[in-house]
């Protein structure tokens, strides 16, 4: 950018970009290595026809599974917290209709993490017509978690 030019971004996206959120100091945090030693560590003793990704906290965990696990991914669009962890809903909310066949199939869904639960339960009650639905988590209460323990940043996360 030259010297006189103006950022593409608004002033308040600039803002929620500053060092000082990205990289909060009190915030846990966890390396990229010792998830993804978590990621290859964990087992997974169940079968499953297809990963479905919570969007958008749930796509990188679930690109990384599906390279374990070789599942075709899909994505559900449903959104409640904005960036920084606050409710933008007052219940979370289905943004997109789904748009893949998930009728008796058996489903892990994924998302980054799982706290108090309500995302999830809107999931599957949208998936009631698969033959199972288990979850996982790289953080928080799941079937299959990596974790559970208070909230951390992501290293993926910008």
């Amino acid at each position: 950018m030259r010297k006189n030019e103006t950022s593409p971004l608004t002033s308040l996206q600039r803002e929620s970009w500053t060092s000082e959120k990205l990289f909060a100091k009190d915030m846990n945090v966890r390396t990229f290595e010792e998830i993804m030693k978590r990621f290859a560590d964990i087992e997974i003793d169940e079968a499953f026809d297809l990963i479905v990704a919570i969007a958008n906290g749930g796509l990188v965990p679930a690109g990384i599974l599906n390279q374990r696990l070789q599942l075709e991914v899909k994505v559900l669009h449903i959104n409640f917290k904005d960036e920084n962890q606050r409710p933008r809903y007052e219940t979370p909310r289905l943004l997109q209709p789904v748009d893949f066949e998930f009728k008796n199939k058996k489903i892990l869904l994924v998302d980054d993490r799982i706290k108090s639960g309500s995302t999830i339960v809107v999931a599957k009650e949208i998936l009631k017509e698969a033959a199972t639905v288990k979850t996982f988590a790289v953080n928080g209460n799941a079937d299959y978690a990596l974790f559970n323990e208070s909230c951390f940043r992501f290293p993926w996360m910008i």
